[in-house]
C-alpha cells in the first residue's frame, strides 16, 4: 500500500479531522482513508439507502397532503403581484 503525506492544512481542518475520527471511534488515520475513500469511490450502499428513505418521506408526505387544493407556486406569485400591484396603485392615505 501506499502512503500519502499532506502538508500545510490549516489548523481548523486538523481539528475538524480529529473531532469527526472521535464521533466515528476511529483514529484520525482511519478517518482520513475513510474520507478518502467515500469521496473517491462512493458508498453506493449509503447513497441507496439515502434514496430508499427520501422516497419513503415523500410517500409519506404525499401521502399526507394528498388531496388538498394548495395554489401552484405561479399562482401564489401572481397573488402576490396583483396584490403589489393593486398596493401601489393606492393613493396615499397620508395627504
Amino acid at each position: 500500500m501506499a502512503t500519502l503525506t499532506v502538508r500545510n492544512l490549516d489548523d481548523d481542518i486538523v481539528r475538524r479531522l480529529r473531532i469527526r475520527a472521535a464521533e466515528h471511534g476511529r483514529s484520525a488515520e482511519a478517518e482520513h482513508r475513510e474520507i478518502l475513500r467515500l469521496v473517491l469511490i462512493g458508498d453506493e450502499s449509503h447513497r441507496a439507502e439515502q434514496r430508499r428513505r427520501v422516497a419513503e418521506r415523500l410517500a409519506e408526505f404525499r401521502r399526507r397532503t394528498g388531496g388538498r387544493e394548495s395554489p401552484s407556486a405561479a399562482q401564489l406569485l401572481d397573488q402576490a403581484r396583483a396584490e403589489r400591484t393593486e398596493a401601489l396603485a393606492r393613493p396615499d392615505k397620508a395627504d
